[in-house]
């Protein structure tokens, strides 16, 4: 079956990041893709992955679902850790993404990989639509320009220029989708902790929204909730 990508089939979506820190029980490939799996039959229209293994692992366990994968990977060499290579891109497009995400912020690359030969290469040599983690409208709108399917709000509060600021990135959702061309999904990721914030970011203008931590997060979660009740 082929997945659409497309705004109208976005439009008003949940999609749930299913992910889990290192060393957690969580991050078994089997608890992720059960989780993916509780998320799609729930109304969820699709889910971000992390990992080639937990990708593949959703893909064979919900061979019809929309998965929208990345790899986070750390190099000493860059502040970039979401897909930041060609060899990354490759292995989440392989692993059965459908939608492979990156960061796409004006920061250095590792291996002082350029984003534009990034974006040619996927479109090129793999025909993989491309999810854009931004942190301001600049790099939405030129992200965009560079021909990424999908603009996300992502790493608005996770980059050295807005580290003074706090996620959801309500300031980027009405300028962006303003600006983005009309084709381009807007996508609201990052803070929402509350059904009443994604409403929030659809009247704002997001086609679609991703929640994590607040749905899946159980290990940053039980550690909140005992962190304030021993305060």
């Amino acid at each position: 079956m082929m997945v659409r990508l497309d705004r109208a089939s976005l439009r008003g979506g949940l999609i749930v990041s299913v992910q889990a820190p290192e060393g957690s029980p969580m991050r078994e490939p089997e608890v992720i893709a059960a989780m993916a799996e509780a998320s799609l039959n729930n109304g969820a229209i699709g889910v971000r992955l992390e990992s080639p293994e937990h990708i593949g692992a959703v893909r064979r366990r919900c061979p019809e679902a929309l998965i929208v994968g990345l790899w986070k990977r750390t190099f000493s060499d860059s502040e970039v850790y979401i897909t930041p290579r060609w060899h990354e891109i490759q292995a989440v497009w392989a692993a059965g993404a459908d939608v492979v995400a990156l960061d796409a912020t004006a920061r250095h690359r590792p291996d002082g990989e350029s984003l534009e030969v990034l974006v040619r290469r996927a479109k090129e040599e793999l025909g993989a639509p491309l999810m854009a983690d931004v942190d301001s409208v600049a790099n939405g709108l030129e992200a965009a320009r560079l021909g990424f399917a999908w603009v996300g709000t992502t790493l608005f509060g996770y980059t050295h220029e807005t580290a003074s600021e706090t996620p959801p990135g309500w300031s980027l959702l009405e300028p962006l989708r303003a600006q983005l061309p009309d084709q381009v999904p807007l996508i609201c990721e990052g803070g929402i902790a509350s059904a009443g914030m994604a409403t929030q970011a659809l009247a704002l203008g997001a086609d679609g929204v991703v929640v994590g931590t607040a749905i899946t997060g159980v290990d940053l979660q039980v550690a909140a909730y005992c962190r304030q009740m021993a305060a």
